[in-house]
Order: C-alpha cells, then structure tokens, then sequence
C-alpha cells in the first residue's frame, strides 16, 4: 500500500461471529426475564451501538414500551434499561464464547495487510467485559488487532467519533482519510464516517443478512440475494464508500483506496 495507513475493524459480523449472532439470543432472553417477548428482527434494529444505548433504543420502540408497560405496570425508564442491561451482560459474555469463530478470510487479510505494513485497528459495540472470553480465542485463530476500543471505554461510543479517535491515537495515526473503517452496522459506519475515514460495508456476514455459514449453505439463494442486497443497500443509505459480502472480498477494494488515497481523494463512494 502507498497510502493507507490502517484499517480499523469491527468485530462481531465483520471479523468474528457470521451473522452476529451472540447478542441477538442475549437480547431476547434478557428481556423475557422481565416478562416482555421481543423478536430476533426488532433486537438487531440497533445493533452496532454500545449495549445499553442498544437496550435504550429498544425500549424507545413504541411495541417494545407498550409491552413493558403492561408486563411492569410502568414505562421503560433509565432504571428498567439498566435492569435489562446488568441480565444481558453476563448472557452476552457466555454467548461469545460460543460464536468466537472468524468469518473465513478474516485472519488471512490481517495477515496480507500486516505484511503490507497496516496498521490493524479494532473498536466494538461491545463492553471489555464480554470481550474478554473472545480475545484469546480470536487469537488462537490468527487474529490480535494492534488495539481495542469497548463501549465504555469512552465518555460516548458508536455513532461519535470517539472510539476511532483513541484508534488514532494508540496505533500513532495523524491523518483519518488514510484510515479504512470496516463494519457491518449503520452506527459502526457513522463512527468511521464521523471521524473522516473511509468506510467500508460488509454486508453477507453482517447483522443485515444474519443468518450463520450453516444456515446460509442452508438457504434458498434467491432469498440470500434478497437479503444480502437489502444489507447493502442499507449500508450504502447509511453513508459507505463501498460494500463488500466479507472481509475476504476487501484485499481488492483497500488497494483501489489506496490508489485513489494515494493520489490525493478524499474519502468519497467507490
């Protein structure tokens, strides 16, 4: 590479966990503790913020709050998002460990990045406590980024531009427009956008389609076509240069950045 100087990644849906699906199973369970069923669809609506801003944004749902009214006998105020949010975390922790497996590629781009002489940057919509089970096994499979920015870690996280800035600083980066930021959620592409990055949709592995590598060989094609065009288009609405299926497909795409970057654009559609 000529130009780019890192390339910052999510986790769950981009690098680990095709499909995202850890937290979805969390997200239900923790609420039906409470006597409030929601579904797998409304609970990946917010997905990419930090969890309890997650667990806000779900109580905010008009359904969501009329069912918590009537299972709690009052509105889904700061107390009941905290209460969701202290039974969601330890499930969320056990989940992880359960769905740690790299999306295929994902070790082998780090890998051809590292020798291209990248910097590896990685921020999450996740707490160090639920992260901690995951990193040793993401790194028994070939993957350490060289940081790692939690929600909670910051006064704000995803959709600011907070936790690329600590990026920034922890891997020595002065310059955002030769940074890529590559996630599979709207709030993980306003972070890198808010911060004046490049940034990069992953669609097939993503919250957008969310179906497993199992359940995808599993799958009629025409209704993964379906679905995978429905996430990239969304990731496209929600502001990303350029959309790939996964991270395996993003080796070509970074050196067509890197030319552009090179050449002195802007970061700007591909």
């Amino acid at each position: 590479m000529k130009a780019l100087q890192a390339v910052v990644f999510d986790w769950a849906g981009t690098m680990v966990d095709f499909g995202s699906r850890a937290p979805m199973g969390a997200f239900v369970e923790a609420f039906a503790g409470f006597g409030v069923e929601i579904s797998i669809e409304e609970a990946r609506r917010p997905m990419g913020l930090p969890k309890l801003e997650h667990i806000r944004a779900l109580g905010a749902e008009p359904r969501i709050a009329a069912a918590w009214r009537r299972a709690r006998g009052g509105p889904f105020d700061e107390a009941a998002a905290r209460a969701i949010y202290e039974a969601f975390l330890p499930l969320n922790v056990t989940a992880v460990a359960d769905h740690a497996a790299l999306v295929p590629g994902a070790a082998e781009l780090v890998a051809a990045l590292r020798r291209q002489g990248l910097r590896i940057g990685s921020t999450t919509g996740y707490t160090r406590e639920i992260m901690a089970p995951l990193l040793p096994r993401a790194a028994e499979q070939g993957y350490a980024p060289d940081n790692l920015v939690c929600a909670g870690d910051l006064a704000a996280g995803r959709p600011t531009p907070l936790m690329m800035h600590r990026c920034f600083a922890d891997l020595g980066i002065r310059r955002p427009d030769l940074v890529v930021k590559v996630d599979d959620t709207d709030p993980g592409i306003a972070e890198g956008l808010a911060a004046g990055c490049w940034a990069v949709g992953v669609s097939l592995s993503g919250n957008g389609v969310g179906l497993s590598l199992e359940e995808l060989a599993a799958a009629d094609p025409a209704e993964i076509d379906r679905l995978n065009r429905a996430a990239r288009d969304g990731l496209l609405e929600a502001g990303a240069h350029a959309v790939v299926d996964t991270v395996a497909d993003l080796l070509p795409l970074l050196e067509r950045i890197d030319a552009l970057a090179a050449a002195g654009a802007a970061p700007r559609r591909v």
